[in-house]
């Protein structure tokens, strides 16, 4: 079965949509082409944000993400000069 990607933006307009409530959820997730889960999914993790709230959502997300990483490698490192400090007393 084959997945889609969704925008962010189609998402937000898509939950908008839904809270004006001129249609039914299912009408307006039939025509995004996306299943009624996914829509309740999505309201879930973005509730009432603004694409540009989203956007900055997703940048902080990879920041975070990056600097996990260098904190991760950081450590090793320090784990690896102790470990030569030990062999060398």
């Amino acid at each position: 079965m084959k997945t889609r990607q969704f925008s962010e933006d189609q998402i937000i307009k898509l939950l908008q949509d839904a809270k004006k409530g001129e249609k039914p959820v299912e009408e307006l997730c039939r025509e995004l082409g996306c299943s009624t889960a996914s829509f309740y999914a999505w309201k879930k993790r973005y509730g009432d944000t603004t694409p540009d709230e989203a956007k900055r959502l997703r940048r902080l997300e990879k920041e975070n993400a990056r600097l996990l990483r260098i904190v991760g490698q950081q450590r090793l490192e320090i784990d690896a000069m102790r470990d030569v400090i030990q062999k060398k007393r």
